[in-house]
């Protein structure tokens, strides 16, 4: 073998373990891309009405299910398909054993509480009940009947109860009529004050209601409708800015068997009279709605939760990945087609959540941080 011989073949052996050794490390980048631990929505898939709260490592887990409450416990919230259930709660006042939307699950005092509509098999007699456990595990323990929550003289109808403290004092807001429908329906937003997590200690204050137009759709793309005008605003939650010098609620507006339905915001000072209504001000333009392109329709209800190890915040909210409630034009019917989803919450320059849009089916998504 000549010295040129010798050299080309110096060379192109350099190349080979070149090209071997950028390969590997190109093979070694791919294989921690796509080990690194992500999820794709829906995190179910059906469930109507998500919510979750945070507690000793673990996320509590609640949807619709109409003649019952069910939990759910994992320490990895976008796993849930695969987490222990378990039934709860199941009704046998006839009074309160129908159509139980929307339960939340809170700790107050050391105690267990899970807030919830029900009605009696006809959804124009919703009311308001919550049920208690005091066992430090909420699957442990058993729940009790503390009553209905009367939220108003006349019993108007009210859904989707949900409470936060704020100064050391116990509100409750829901969604609820003026008074009782006759050829049209209008729900409104209400907050009370207190006594204690199933009374009362005020009278109830309207402090939203259906008035923009992005609020008041009930009619389908396709012409499709209700049997008479519904307008909403429903499933109320409590938030914070990032400085908590404001407080914020998200609601839903819009029908829910629409594509329409969408997150409204209301927003008032910390140190406001929160019984004011005046104290509260309306974004005019909603700040969470269908995506078309991303074929996510219907996007509502967001509920907050911290990543496991709290660097993170996400919301979870349901949504649809069709554009129209096909079974029927009643919303006790569409339940079925509405899926939980979750997605990372950013904030803005003055400390208010953004939640961006809503993310595509096939989008993989970073699980949230801390998850093991």
């Amino acid at each position: 073998m000549n010295k040129n011989t010798a050299y080309f073949i110096g060379i192109i052996f350099s190349i080979i373990l070149l090209y071997s050794c950028n390969s590997k490390e190109t093979q070694s980048s791919q294989k921690e891309i796509e080990s690194e631990a992500t999820f794709t929505n829906p995190l179910l898939p059906t469930g109507a009405r998500p919510w979750a709260t945070f507690y000793n490592g673990e996320y509590f887990y609640l949807q619709d299910a109409d003649d019952r409450i069910i939990l759910w416990r994992t320490n990895d919230i976008t796993n849930i398909k695969n987490a222990p259930s378990k039934e709860i709660w199941i009704p046998k006042d006839k009074n309160s054993a129908s159509h139980l939307w929307a339960p939340e699950l809170h700790r107050i005092d050391g105690k267990w509480y899970i807030y919830f509509a029900a009605d009696d098999g006809n959804t124009d007699n919703h009311q308001l009940y919550v049920i208690e456990n005091e066992a430090e595990d909420p699957f442990e323990g058993e729940f009790i009947m503390k009553g209905r929550i009367k939220t108003d003289k006349e019993d108007n109808w009210a859904i989707h109860p949900s409470v936060f403290k704020h100064k050391e004092e116990l509100y409750l807001i829901w969604s609820g009529w003026q008074t009782r429908r006759i050829e049209t329906e209008t729900q409104c937003i209400y907050i009370a004050k207190m006594e204690n997590p199933w009374t009362l200690a005020s009278e109830r204050v309207l402090i939203s209601k259906p008035e923009y137009e992005w609020e008041r759709q009930w009619i389908n793309p396709d012409g499709s409708k209700t049997g008479y005008p519904i307008y909403v605003n429903e499933d109320p939650q409590c938030y914070y800015t990032k400085d908590k010098n404001k407080i914020l609620i998200y609601y839903a507006a819009s029908g829910t068997w629409t594509p329409y339905y969408a997150v409204g915001l209301l927003a008032a000072d910390s140190n406001s009279d929160l019984l004011d209504a005046k104290s509260w001000t309306k974004s005019e333009i909603p700040v969470f709605i269908q995506n078309i392109e991303n074929q996510v329709f219907a996007t509502g209800t967001p509920c907050f939760i911290p990543s496991p190890d709290g660097e993170e915040t996400y919301f979870l909210y349901q949504a649809r990945s069709i554009e129209k409630e096909p079974y029927g034009s009643l919303p006790a019917s569409t339940m079925d087609t509405r899926s939980p989803r979750l997605q990372k919450m950013e904030w803005d320059e003055d400390g208010v959540p953004i939640l961006g849009e809503a993310l595509s089916e096939i989008e993989k998504i970073k699980k949230p941080s801390g998850t093991k």
